[in-house]
């Protein structure tokens, strides 16, 4: 039956991905690109903008968010062309995101943001994504590729995301939202908020737990419980004062327990019990906080002339307990060479899967243990002046900005007795590691938009000026006195310019495109050059009749790639970078939406359909028994990116209810680089999963709401990495309420 009901649902998808309704579209088109001064925390803040911008981007709405209530931002992203992800935990607790096939690992190669302000733990010093905002709270996702991104940065390549937090309301509102599942997972969500003349303020809280599909032979608890508070408050000049002002007060607190592992499984044991987890990986948990601080004064001098400026501050502490090395007849090995090579380290597997008791010290648990501070002021002043038939828009922009991680790590020793595991060595701090990695940067930007008629044209020009530090107080100095202090610095000063164009020959028909520098910072090594490319795009967005849409090709010249030494893609952790050398990206992003019931004043009944093919391919040969992509041979390709991926949704919406069902096909990809077709031994195989929502509206106030992830319950792998094959979210059913004031 099942079989029967993918079919039907795959001749329903020939046609078709939304950016939005017809009702919207006949709105846009009709308005102008008109002159609007942005908010300093949005990219472009609504779609009719991402529509009309000289380069390619997406924005997913509150109503396109609000469809299926997802809290994994993998699955919401999934939705959008020329995005590449691949999961790790099936909850999107720490996500993998590639743009145009930038390398995914820990999304460290694009810029994300919230409100504006970069939000990972340390963009510059260490730009790996351990902390990710809550998509559940978001009221849109921004997703910016291609030509004209000099203003966000420090990474060029790809593009940015900017995930936008929940606004003030303009008056008194408030939602609260409780839902309940399978594996029992919960869900509350509640804010409130309010608007007077001259003050607002918001308030919300968000609570997202779950017991987890996996499964501990000791039935230990697999799950994650996360808590997320967000307070603004603003306060304004009166509607009719001369020089317009707002200052915007904004504070974020969150926190994560997460029974996480980077221990997966060997692949006989994934193909008889995919959902099993390791006795070895029962003492394993991330334990993390994160705080905001952020603090924005918008200043209208006239309706031609703004200023805003932002200062902020973010803290992150965590500290990943997990294991990381078995030790057997006194020889180590990494865990991921013992899932990847079960026969050869049988002895070493049997301690791993609790089948045989072992010598004190033999599991060697590491506390990650880092505290991340990043922290500046940025600020944009954006002004235009009009002709007659031409329009003039110059943004500047200025920020400085200091990141720091700081490690302080040890390892403790485990034995494995009868499947437990008992603590032998209580290791001292920082026994393991002891260092501050940081950055200082300064970064401004030009951007000059012309809009001559039905052109438009918008050369930029970025400055990126950034000092990379390390101070290594080595193992044996918890204190930090400073006796075995070593140090070293990277110094980079870059110019990163970018044109992008878009010509409309009418409303129903226009062509972009452009052409701009990819960069990407080195780490703290001295003399390590920055990953560099030259990044070109050419697209067409597109009316006909009741079908609309956009087709992108692009291609990405990497003249210098860069490999990071992550844990999290069975790494040594070090965060050491090395040369890739040269590589191109080359790929096509297509988007189409129809609504089978265009002329029906009652029903909406669109059909969305998104496609992404990436091709890639090293220019030359390197490598060594280190490097994490190990022997290149001119002519592979990237390990981590998807050749083939596409998206589909088909809603039926009324008043009353509305209902959605959701297919992705995740093409496969290689977890080594090679040109060998992909298998099992060698990558991850493809899959199509299907997602299932709906909500009926009881009154004006109240709905009834419902989820099914995984409709058919299809078992399938999603990562080879950090250590052993890891398996997608099982079948799970969830309903709620939502209720309205």
């Amino acid at each position: 039956m099942k079989y029967k009901i993918v079919l039907l649902f795959l001749l329903s998808i020939g046609v078709s991905f939304a950016q939005n309704s017809p009702n919207t579209q006949a709105k846009d088109s009709i308005q102008k690109l008109d002159e609007v001064l942005l908010k300093t925390n949005v990219i472009f803040g609504n779609k009719y903008q991402a529509k009309n911008r000289t380069g390619s981007s997406y924005y997913i709405s509150p109503k396109e968010l609000a469809k299926f209530n997802y809290t994994d931002i993998n699955r919401a992203l999934r939705t959008v062309p020329g995005v590449n992800i691949y999961e790790e935990d099936g909850f999107g607790l720490r996500p993998n995101i590639s743009l145009r096939g930038t390398s995914p690992e820990r999304s460290a190669k694009i810029s994300i943001m919230e409100d504006g302000v970069l939000i990972a733990p340390a963009p510059y010093s260490a730009p790996a994504a351990y902390y990710f905002p809550s998509v559940a709270r978001m009221e849109a996702v921004e997703i910016l590729k291609g030509s004209s991104q000099v203003q966000y940065g420090p990474f060029t390549t790809g593009g940015a995301i900017n995930l936008v937090s929940s606004q003030i309301p303009n008056s008194f509102t408030g939602r609260v939202k409780a839902s309940t599942g399978s594996f029992n997972s919960n869900q509350f969500h509640a804010k409130i908020g309010d608007s007077k003349a001259n003050i607002g303020y918001s308030i919300e809280y968000l609570n997202f737990n779950s017991d987890g599909f996996k499964n501990l032979p000791d039935g230990g608890n697999t799950g994650f419980d996360k808590n997320d508070l967000v307070a603004k408050f603003r306060v304004n000049t009166n509607a009719n004062a001369k020089v317009q002002q707002a200052l915007d007060v904004k504070f974020q607190y969150s926190d994560e327990i997460s029974n996480e592992t980077y221990l997966g499984l060997t692949q006989a044991d994934f193909n008889s019990n995919p959902f099993d987890r390791y006795a070895s990986s029962q003492e394993d948990t991330m334990t993390n906080d994160h705080i905001q601080f952020m603090l924005s004064h918008q200043l209208d001098i006239s309706k031609t002339l703004r200023i805003t400026t932002t200062g902020y501050y973010n803290g992150f502490s965590r500290n990943w307990y997990k294991l990381d090395d078995v030790v057997f007849n006194g020889t180590k090995a990494s865990i991921a060479s013992i899932v990847g090579d079960p026969e050869t380290f049988s002895d070493y597997m049997a301690i791993v899967n609790g089948s045989a008791n072992s010598d004190a010290d033999a599991l060697l648990v590491k506390a990650n243990n880092r505290v991340y501070v990043s922290k500046g002021v940025q600020t944009k002043l954006d002004y235009h002046w009009s002709g007659e038939q031409v329009f003039h828009d110059l943004e500047v922009g200025l920020r400085y900005h200091y990141d720091e991680e700081d490690r302080i790590q040890w390892e403790d020793g485990y034995s494995m007795t009868d499947g437990d595991m008992i603590l032998t060595t209580d290791a001292p701090l920082g026994s393991d590691a002891n260092r501050i990695s940081s950055a200082n940067a300064f970064a401004a930007y030009v951007l000059y938009k012309l809009k001559y008629k039905n052109l438009t044209l918008t050369p930029g020009l970025r400055y990126e000026n950034i000092v990379l530090n390390r101070e290594n107080f080595g193992t044996n100095d918890p204190n930090r006195t400073g006796s075995n202090l070593t140090t070293r610095e990277n110094q980079v000063d870059v110019f990163i310019p970018g044109i992008g164009f878009n010509y409309k020959f009418d409303n129903d028909l226009s062509v972009y495109g452009g052409i701009h520098k990819g960069f990407s910072p080195p780490s703290n090594q001295l003399g390590q050059k920055p990953e560099e490319s030259v990044n070109y795009e050419l697209g067409t967005r597109f009316s006909m009749k009741e079908i609309s849409g956009e087709v992108v090709a692009f291609y990405n010249d990497y003249s210098n790639l860069l490999g990071s030494d992550l844990a999290a893609t069975g790494g040594t952790g070090s965060l050491e970078q090395f040369n890739a050398g040269e590589v191109s990206v080359r790929g096509l992003e297509l988007l189409l939406n129809y609504d089978l019931l265009a002329k029906n004043s009652k029903f909406a009944l669109p059909i969305t359909f998104g496609y992404t093919f990436t091709d890639t391919e090293f220019l030359n040969s390197f490598g060594s028994s280190d490097d994490l992509w190990g022997e290149v041979t001119k002519g592979d390709e990237l390990p981590y990116i998807a050749k083939h991926q596409f998206n589909t949704t088909i809603s039926l919406e009324h008043a009353s209810f509305e209902i959605h069902l959701n297919g992705r096909y995740n093409g496969a990809f290689r977890t080594t680089a090679g040109t060998e077709a992909i298998t099992d031994s060698n990558g991850v195989t493809s899959n199509f999963i299907f997602d299932f929502s709906g909500k009926y509206h009881l009154t004006k106030y109240l709905s009834l709401t419902g989820n099914i992830i995984n409709l058919l319950d299809e078992t399938y792998a999603v990562s080879r990495v950090p250590a052993g094959l890891r398996p997608g979210h099982p079948f799970g059913a969830y309903a709620g309420l939502e209720l309205r004031f």
